[in-house]
């Protein structure tokens, strides 16, 4: 099933670290097969606090998301983000096609 990666990005110091992250981490994701959904985007916000940009990766599998970003070429270059920036990364499973917001109940009452 399919599996995102999100990022939510804020206060980015562009420079030189940011630079080469942006111009290596395609390769990161061609072998796990992800690939950019969204990427840099400021979102318009109706709810909430966010003055950051998003990004959104897409990945055939929650496994391969986790495997790209274990990674030894992607380890590499979380430092040039992190030093960069104040972000929060993190992973969803998608839902299978039909998915229906009601499907939710049953697992809900089960959690009861």
């Amino acid at each position: 099933m399919t599996a995102y990666a999100i990022a939510l990005l804020e206060e980015l110091e562009f420079g030189p670290d940011i630079v080469s992250y942006l111009q290596r981490i395609d390769a990161t994701l061609e072998p796990f097969e992800g690939r950019f959904l969204v990427h840099g985007a400021r979102p318009e916000v109706v709810e909430g606090p966010f003055a950051g940009d998003c990004v959104v990766i897409g990945f055939p599998s929650l496994e391969q998301a986790k495997a790209w970003y274990a990674s030894p070429a992607y380890a590499a270059l979380i430092p040039l983000r992190t030093q960069h920036s104040r972000s929060t990364v993190f992973f969803l499973k998608g839902v299978a096609p039909g998915y229906r917001a009601a499907s939710l109940l049953d697992k809900l009452q089960a959690q009861r």
